[in-house]
């Protein structure tokens, strides 16, 4: 592309955030299926090309997106921490947030394409999968940690207990986000919460 035209495109291309919006919204209206460059394009006034000039790959458009959207959610994660209140209360509120509202919800949707093209993925794609991973990790060790100073949780290996913890929550929201039947938001709640009173609490 001309020097030109490279000019023309910057200037008329909408905000980064703005496209990223755009697909979120549309995985949250028609699923991934419904999700393409050229669809994304009209929405944004820009052409398929224009936005592979930018992202270079649905791939990185797709992983820009879980940026963006990990971005909010991790705002809204650390100040469910920072909130008063005993640490098993403050757990539960990591839980709820980490837990899929519903089938297909958007992010998990997100999530779990973004994972299944890891397989394919450099090196400095899965590293920037794994800090998102690390964030809600870090998070969770330190409220753990914090639980068994004050004498709220037994005396865990927060990191390990962590990881553990993770990987059941993982488990039990895929199956609610690709709508397995017989199991639900509630249900898994419930069984966590069970579980974080016995091996914690009681």
């Amino acid at each position: 592309m001309a020097a030109g035209g490279v000019r023309a495109v910057r200037k008329n291309a909408p905000p980064r955030e703005d496209v990223l919006v755009a697909a979120m919204a549309t995985i949250a209206e028609r699923g991934l299926e419904g999700l393409t460059m050229a669809g994304l394009g009209r929405q944004v006034g820009m052409s398929s090309g224009h936005l592979l000039y930018y992202f270079g790959s649905k791939d990185e458009l797709l992983l820009q997106t879980l940026e963006w959207s990990e971005a909010a959610l991790g705002a809204r994660r650390r100040a469910l921490l920072a909130r008063s209140g005993s640490a098993r209360e403050r757990l539960q509120a990591y839980v709820d947030l980490y837990v899929p509202e519903e089938a297909r919800d958007p992010h998990w949707t997100l999530w779990l394409e973004v994972w299944n093209r890891s397989q394919n993925a450099g090196p400095q794609e899965r590293e920037r999968q794994a800090s998102i991973e690390g964030a809600w990790h870090r998070d969770l060790v330190a409220l753990l940690a914090e639980g068994v100073s004050r004498g709220e949780f037994r005396p865990v290996d927060p990191d390990r207990f962590g990881a553990r913890l993770r990987a059941l929550l993982d488990g039990f929201s895929i199956q609610v986000a690709v709508g397995l039947p017989g199991i639900g938001r509630a249900d898994i709640l419930a069984h966590v919460s069970e579980f974080l009173d016995e091996a914690l609490v009681s």
